[in-house]
């Protein structure tokens, strides 16, 4: 593929998210064999639920879906636009297979897939099978063996309103009683059912900058212009909280009273102690607070991505979370909520932690329950436009001499975790990790450190530093 004189152009891959590219490479062809190869690999799916995001591409990648998989026989619901959680609890819940079309957070010239079993989110092994059966599905249109009959079509338009009984039902109408809340809609496909639910447990909701333009809400690297944006509505309209989401809804974004953005792994934290977890599994990109305090019987860390997560959390077994640093929330046992039980649903969900987390702002202001949380303050961020070989050569020259990257920020080096890209401790006890994104031609840096501006400063200065590198990297292999 050719370069745009920015970056790199990669075609369509699978990533730690399902299948991802551009919307001008994501044809109707290489759709239909993904969806081809998946139904191929999971024959007890007989019956496809199918939603989408609010990107512009988004309605007609569907229509692809929906006409693979009637062509093939496959019975197909189409849930419309909704939050990708919600379209998997309405899957799960009648034991059929689902696909979301969405880029999640990416901007809107990108799409992508993601890809529902009837026992949840797919897995390594079962992304594996997928693309093994690729090869055959690229050589073969989908259609009806002899005897078989076309799949039927119908339409769930209760699918959001089931999910929202979830959380009333478990949280109570009052949860949210006496607080008042802004909610920046951008255009998240779950805007309106996230305003409809906080109104439901009680709280005063004002909407924020409703967009018809796609806006990607990266809700692990929040941008400094949207940061500016939450802290001046939150002086303007003295708000307990602003609250959003990625633009699948999968992904949380809340702001304290004072307009402060707090990090999803804080909100991790806080809804797995408010929820009796016992065992909590997160991505080595976390925060190291939860091994603090002393509230988890048992801490397990994982590559990133929610499939290294959902299956920790399939070994650990018993009162199992999961959460990542971008806020998305996997709940794996029946959970007593103040309400009710809260039923367990394996896939990344913003409204839960959310939810918890505002309760208790009610009693304490945002900003004083996040200061109680034991951990460093992280802070992430990604160069873009990086292609893939420049971030897989950088990386290598890390895993080789990480002390020198560390020389270059004025710290020295305690240890180095290659469990997933190089993570390095210092001396001094702050961290910085870093890695290649999984699903887009970006480079990320997570950094953790004792207080908010010494994470921001580090970050600033791992990114110049990063920076620099790419470019020497580029200068050496010349124009191409």
């Amino acid at each position: 593929m050719k370069g745009d004189g920015k970056g790199q152009i990669v075609p369509p891959k699978f990533g730690t998210s399902g299948l991802r590219g551009l919307v001008a490479e994501m044809t109707p062809d290489l759709i239909a064999n993904h969806v081809t190869a998946y139904l191929a690999g999971f024959p007890e799916i007989g019956t496809l639920y199918i939603g989408r995001d609010l990107r512009p591409s988004s309605p007609d990648i569907a229509n692809t879906v929906v006409e693979t998989a009637l062509a093939a026989g496959i019975d197909v619901v189409d849930c419309g636009a909704l939050p990708t959680p919600a379209l998997a609890l309405a899957s799960l819940s009648a034991g059929a297979g689902a696909i979301m079309v969405t880029g999640s957070h990416i901007p809107a010239d990108r799409n992508g897939l993601k890809f529902y079993t009837p026992q949840g989110e797919i897995s390594k092994a079962d992304e594996a099978a997928i693309l093994a059966g690729l090869g055959q599905a690229q050589s073969l249109k989908p259609g009806l063996r002899k005897g078989q009959r076309g799949g039927r079509l119908t339409h769930d338009t209760a699918a959001e309103a089931r999910f929202m009984a979830r959380y009333v039902g478990a949280f109570g109408p009052a949860a949210l009683s006496g607080l008042r809340l802004g909610l920046y809609a951008h255009c998240s496909a779950g805007r309106d059912l996230l305003a409809e639910t906080l109104r439901a447990l009680g709280a005063v909701v004002t909407e924020l900058a409703r967009a018809t333009r796609f806006i990607p809400v990266d809700t692990e690297a929040v941008d400094p212009d949207t940061r500016a944006r939450i802290a001046g509505w939150s002086a303007e309209l003295g708000l307990d909280a602003i609250v959003s989401t990625d633009g699948d809804a999968d992904r949380p974004l809340l702001a304290d009273e004072t307009g402060q953005i707090i990090a999803g792994d804080i909100l991790g934290q806080i809804t797995s102690a408010a929820l009796g977890a016992e065992t909590v599994v997160t991505p080595v990109s976390s925060n190291s607070g939860a091994e603090g305090g002393g509230r988890f019987a048992r801490v397990i860390r994982t590559k990133i991505g929610s499939p290294h997560v959902i299956a920790a959390m399939a070994a650990a077994g018993g009162k199992v979370v999961g959460y990542e640093a971008n806020g998305g929330y996997l709940l794996g046992f029946e959970a007593a909520g103040p309400g009710g039980v809260i039923a367990p649903l394996w896939t990344r969900d913003s409204f839960l932690p959310l939810i918890t987390v505002l309760r208790a702002a009610r009693t304490a202001p945002l900003s004083a329950v996040a200061a109680r949380e034991p951990g460093g303050v992280t802070r992430s961020d990604r160069l873009t436009n990086t292609p893939v070989e420049i971030s897989a050569r950088l990386t290598a020259a890390l895993r080789q001499d990480p002390a020198a990257f560390l020389q270059d920020l004025g710290e020295s080096l305690a240890e180095t975790d290659l469990t997933d890209g190089v993570r390095m401790r210092m001396v001094s006890g702050a961290v910085v990790h870093v890695r290649p994104s999984g699903n887009a031609p970006e480079l990320r840096l997570y950094v953790e450190a004792r207080n908010g501006p010494r994470a921001q400063a580090l970050l600033a200065a791992g990114l110049a530093a990063l920076g620099a590198r790419v470019a020497r990297i580029r200068q050496e292999a010349g124009p191409g």
